[in-house]
């Protein structure tokens, strides 16, 4: 080790000692990672007191982790100098620059305080997960460990989890029935239910709201597992059923849930949600195949409609504006926004429509949907044809 590395680390260790810390950075990776980018470190409040948060910055995803100081100086000795060649140390009393060249030789430059107080501790906790890392359904779906850890191939699925969470949860308490304590949810292609269960528990035992949730699905196999699941969780109002979303007989229902539904299936089960007068229709789209087809470039548009990845995502982008249009024809208002950001999945917009008992100019709305079919070519649209 070099002596202004030691140097580096020892003001590292001091100001953690001294209180003086305020955060780090380790940059120009050369490591064996060929996503990794940065690590940034700083204070977080724990049960267990004062711990130094990890966040290791890569190209796709972040991942996190938390040391106690002792751990976290021993783990910064591990990576400067071998993965990381430069280190930027903020602390209250001084600025450290350290910087190593390829063969080894260091400079280390001490400069005036960026930071003339400490941040509030408070304010550095990290992000409130609404969903309990060690939830037995979690463990059974291959989310977490038998420890509660996340594993490692599936962060991006529990940051999915946790932001549908929070998302249903914004939207019923904006909606009019934030003020019940009874609800009824299906979700329409539940799949694994990795978020049906996550919403049973969510409204079950975080908000104590006497829910019932059933989760529809093609697969008789991931039907009986879910089953399985939610028995052995003892969430005795959360079943699954095997079913087609256009068979399947839906009546009483506050919110209808369905994402990633694969092409007109996302039709089938907002049609099922306004004629069951759902308050709540929550869509994520999948696989936009009806409308690409059809497509007829405008003239204006020839040259562009040409590259194939252009008119893949105009149809996309119409099929889920005419769904919206005729959502709101159809008495809801209705919102476009993106899920979960596309770096963790590709299809990630949202369709969101709330029951309203306003007028609706069911003339004016017409029009503008006729007026685009019509300049595209389209002839035909699943979810008008089921609404007409």
């Amino acid at each position: 080790m070099t002596e202004n590395i030691e140097k580096f680390l020892n003001e590292f260790a001091k100001s953690l000692h001294a209180e003086t810390f305020v955060k780090m950075t380790l940059g120009n990776y050369r490591g064996n990672d060929a996503h990794l980018q940065k690590l940034l470190v700083r204070l977080v409040e724990t049960k267990k007191g004062a711990r130094l948060f990890f966040l290791y910055r890569q190209d796709t995803r972040d991942t996190a982790k938390n040391f106690d100081f002792a751990e976290g100086v021993e783990k910064v000795k591990e990576v400067l100098g071998r993965d990381f060649f430069s280190g930027h140390l903020f602390t209250i009393e001084n600025d450290f620059q350290l910087d190593i060249g390829k063969k080894g030789k260091s400079r280390l430059n001490v400069a005036k305080p960026t930071f003339k107080e400490k941040p509030p501790i408070d304010h550095n906790r990290e992000k409130q997960v609404l969903v309990n890392p060690n939830s037995f359904y979690l463990k059974a779906l291959g989310i977490t460990t038998d420890k509660g850890e996340i594993r490692d191939k599936q962060h991006d699925k529990w940051r999915q989890i946790n932001k549908f969470v929070e998302t249903l949860g914004n939207l019923f308490d904006k909606s009019e029935l934030k003020d019940r304590k009874s609800l009824r949810i299906v979700d329409m292609g539940s799949g694994k239910g990795y978020l049906t269960f996550a919403a049973y528990d969510y409204f079950k035992n975080t908000r104590r709201i006497d829910v019932k949730i059933t989760g529809v699905d093609t697969r008789e196999g991931l039907v009986e597992l879910d089953n399985d699941i939610a028995d052995a969780s003892e969430f005795e109002n959360l079943k699954f059923v095997k079913g087609y979303i256009n068979d399947f007989d839906l009546q009483d229902v506050d919110i209808l849930v369905a994402l990633h539904a694969c092409n007109t299936a996302s039709d089938e089960a907002i049609f099922k949600g306004i004629r069951a007068r759902a308050d709540l229709i929550v869509v994520a789209p999948c696989c936009h195949q009806e409308i690409r087809p059809q497509l007829k470039s405008p003239e204006m548009f020839k040259n562009v409609f040409k590259h194939g990845i252009i008119l893949e995502r105009e149809a996309e982008t119409l099929t889920d504006g005419l769904r919206a249009l005729l959502l709101e024809r159809s008495g809801y208002a209705t919102r476009i926004f993106e899920f979960i950001s596309s770096e963790h999945t590709a299809k990630n917009n949202m369709i969101v429509g709330t029951k309203h008992r306003k007028n609706v100019d069911v003339e004016s709305l017409d029009a503008q949907i006729q007026a685009i079919k019509s300049f595209y070519g389209i002839e035909r649209q699943r979810l008008e044809n089921l609404l007409t």
